[in-house]
């Protein structure tokens, strides 16, 4: 261990995904004391999982010099939709997990509340806490990649049903079966996902109608990052922006339903596709949107980029467990 510079009180905040978990030590103004990262393995099973993560919450805590007494509490970012009233994951499919008591769990661990929200809600609340979304009464967060979250956050608190978290916005349906399009029904993250748009770019590639992505990717999905994306768009690749810009015109849909619902004050969108492109792809978000809501909505949002990157999941979550153990 460290030798103690902090003597104040602490936060853990764990970011739990799909191929690494990660904690870090917080005092109170969100300031990194300490960290520690280690491979999930969630098909090693729940029971090694949770002992994994209560030794990445130690080691944190050993690498940040604090004293167990200092930890005020600890708040977990996971996948999946979790139940806020048990404290537990209810299914975490990237994980092989469902009914993961996280919180009992952690809170006997260490002998201090834990609190749980889902990864995208931490991220949102990160924002809103120390980001893009600071000031805003009523704060939405999109985040397109292998699939897309979304988070809201309303007067300071997470929207979150009693049961279940909320804010699936990547299942809202776009075209049913009956639309005539052939296919079986597809929802916003069927039509708008990075996984989406590489397929459509490997095709357009195979037909010859992207020479750049072609000499670079090939074909394979896979290699098909949202950076490669980016470089063949530069490199010339009309296909490859049209094809991202189908895509975000279609979130675009969403975030309208969204500003209908909601009426909030900003919108923050994050993720690899929106680093990579943030010109193209948030200008096509704003257009789409802006020509689908209500005459008196036009003026009444912002869109903007995420600021806080691979930090925003622990931050928020150690955020959330602040609020939520305070009031």
């Amino acid at each position: 261990m460290k030798k103690a510079t902090h003597h104040g009180r602490v936060w853990v905040g764990f970011d739990l995904g799909g191929t690494k978990m990660l904690a870090k030590v917080f005092d109170d103004n969100y300031r990194t004391l300490g960290r520690a990262k280690q491979k999930t393995q969630g098909a090693k099973g729940v029971r090694a999982g949770l002992k994994r993560m209560v030794e990445t919450v130690a080691d944190a805590l050993a690498d940040a010099g604090v004293e167990p007494g200092q930890l005020a509490g600890i708040g977990v970012g996971c996948p999946g939709p979790i139940n806020p009233s048990k404290g537990e994951i209810v299914e975490a499919p990237n994980l092989g997990w469902s009914k993961v008591p996280v919180e009992a769990h952690l809170g006997k661990a260490f002998g201090v509340r834990a609190v749980i929200c889902n990864d995208v809600d931490a991220g949102v609340y990160a924002e809103y806490q120390a980001g893009a979304a600071r000031g805003a009464r009523c704060a939405v967060g999109i985040f397109p990649g292998t699939g897309i979250g979304a988070g809201a956050v309303i007067d300071g608190r997470l929207l979150q049903g009693s049961t279940l978290s909320c804010m699936e916005l990547g299942h809202i349906p776009l075209f049913p079966e009956t639309s005539g399009r052939g296919e079986d029904g597809t929802t916003l993250e069927t039509e708008c996902s990075r996984l989406k748009i590489a397929a459509e770019a490997a095709r357009a590639a195979y037909r010859g109608q992207a020479p750049h992505l072609l000499k670079a990717c090939g074909t394979d999905i896979s290699k098909i990052t949202s950076g490669a994306l980016a470089k063949s768009i530069e490199a010339g690749d009309v296909e490859i922006e049209q094809i991202v810009r189908r895509a975000a015109t279609l979130l675009g849909c969403g975030v309208a339903t969204v500003v209908h619902l909601l009426a909030p004050d900003v919108i923050v969108l994050g993720g690899g596709l929106v680093e990579a492109m943030p010109g193209i792809y948030l200008e096509t978000v704003r257009k789409s949107a802006i020509e689908r809501v209500l005459g008196p909505y036009r003026k009444s949002f912002k869109i903007v980029t995420a600021e806080l990157a691979d930090d925003a999941g622990c931050i928020g979550s150690a955020a959330w467990a602040r609020k939520t153990i305070e009031g």
